[in-house]
């Protein structure tokens, strides 16, 4: 009996010390990603606990998460096991924020001023079109593959929450998971990256910014970073130490979870190669262009505004909320929250060369730039966009580009066809099967 006692201690004492090498670091991560996800799924979307812990945070290790939310306080806390507490806040106008200990939460803050969506039908507006029936379309074929995209009652295979479909501006085509409607907001995760760029384009327009000079980041200035223009950091191609692993602990999930000023971590890594050498995709690389963007405007509400007033609220996705991080500067890589609708009007922007209803919100060349593959990426991106050029999807036109977000996320851009295919779920690229998805819908335009 002894014997057996004692190889139970050595047995639990091997898995307490597997447990402290293997997860006890990723705690504070997985805290904060439990936290950040049930306070912004709750208080942006109204969706319950008990839903958001059985789909958004249905993901290995986020799952060990124990999580609650206080409804006066407006937060979320989340713990594993009870250690490594973290809390995101909820304020209005500003959606969910992760925090440390050290955030003060009674100190003022700015709001974006939003301007209200014109009373147009959709995509111009929110009030919903009237039917449009094209006569080269098989409607059969298209509600096949819509309806092929999404799971039988209770089916995690696919996962598919929201599809949208437009054809030369109308809406051909829509459906929508049991608990979601054309209202619910869903994130779109790296899809912000676009919106991002989106700012620049207007800058641009306005002859603010030249994206071909050195990026004005003043701590650069004394060392190799100081040729790094913003052209470069766009396409993903600073040159800059990046390391994004969703699998493990590394710099994008260290930034996402942890850090208080999230573009001043891409800022302050050092150079592994030149410029416009080596494409590497880097999250940090957005939410720098976030913080150098903040940094043209002398006041932050100028910011606020300038991020919704420039394209956002200029196209009517008046749904849509860009959180922020502690330090006050939009995370322009990853936490856009949008209707499917609203994330179709975007797509259509950029399919009308940037013109939205006869105002061109765009110039047309940066609608091209955005679209033309970056050196080095072997055509698989652009600026903040994906790229079909590299022929990713086979059977899908090459002209496409693409808005693109963790866990499939997709805003498809076709100009040859065009449409906008909006998807959004919780199962990505090959898990849900966007060849055949995109290949379906294409193709049911004759």
């Amino acid at each position: 009996m002894k014997k057996i006692f004692k190889l139970l201690g050595i047995l639990l004492l091997l898995v307490v010390l597997y447990f402290g090498f293997t997860t006890y670091p990723k705690l504070d991560l997985i805290s904060g990603f439990s936290a950040k996800s049930i306070a912004s799924g709750h208080f942006l979307d109204n969706r319950s606990k008990e839903l958001i812990e059985k789909t958004d945070n249905d993901i290995n290790l986020i799952d060990l998460a124990t999580n609650t939310i206080d409804e006066a306080g407006k937060f979320a806390t989340s713990s594993v096991y009870g250690l490594k507490e973290r809390k995101a806040i909820y304020r209005e106008g500003l959606g969910a924020t992760l925090i440390n200990d050290d955030f003060d939460v009674s100190k003022p803050y700015f709001i974006p001023k939003r301007a209200k969506s014109k009373t147009l039908p959709f995509p111009y507006g929110s009030i919903d079109p009237k039917d449009t029936i094209f006569a080269n379309i098989d409607y059969k074929q298209l509600q096949k593959t819509i309806d092929n995209a999404f799971d039988k009652s209770g089916g995690k295979l696919k996962r598919t929450r929201a599809v949208v479909v437009l054809y030369k501006n109308k809406l051909i085509a829509e459906k929508y998971d049991t608990g979601f409607t054309k209202d619910s907001k869903i994130l779109g995760w790296s899809m912000t990256k676009s919106i991002t760029s989106s700012a620049f384009g207007v800058l641009a327009k306005q002859g603010k910014i030249d994206i071909y000079k050195p990026a004005p980041v003043a701590e650069w200035q004394n060392d190799e970073r100081k040729n790094i223009t913003i052209n470069d950091l766009l396409h993903m191609n600073s040159g800059l130490e990046w390391e994004e692993n969703y699998n493990t602990i590394c710099d994008a999930t260290k930034m996402l979870f942890q850090a208080e000023d999230m573009g001043k971590v891409q800022l302050e890594k050092p150079a592994e190669f030149k410029p416009n050498t080596h494409w590497n995709y880097s999250s940090g690389t957005t939410n720098l262009l976030s913080l150098i963007l903040r940094r043209q405007f002398k006041t932050q509400q100028e910011y606020l505004d300038f991020w919704y007033s420039a394209v956002i609220d200029k196209i009517g996705m008046s749904s849509m909320i860009t959180e922020q991080d502690m330090s006050g500067t939009f995370v322009g890589s990853s936490y856009g929250w949008a209707t499917a609708r609203d994330w179709s009007k975007f797509g259509l922007l950029y399919l009308n060369k940037g013109n939205w209803n006869g105002e061109q919100i765009l110039d047309e060349s940066w609608v091209k730039y955005t679209a033309t593959p970056t050196n080095t990426s072997e055509g698989k991106y652009g600026a903040q966009f994906w790229l079909n050029a590299g022929g990713k999807f086979p059977d899908v036109p090459r002209d496409m580009f693409y808005c693109s977000g963790y866990q499939g996320q997709m805003v498809a851009i076709i100009p040859s066809k065009d449409m906008v295919i909006v998807r959004m779920g919780l199962k990505e690229d090959p898990a849900f099967d966007f060849n055949g998805f995109l290949k379906g819908i294409v193709g049911s335009v004759k």
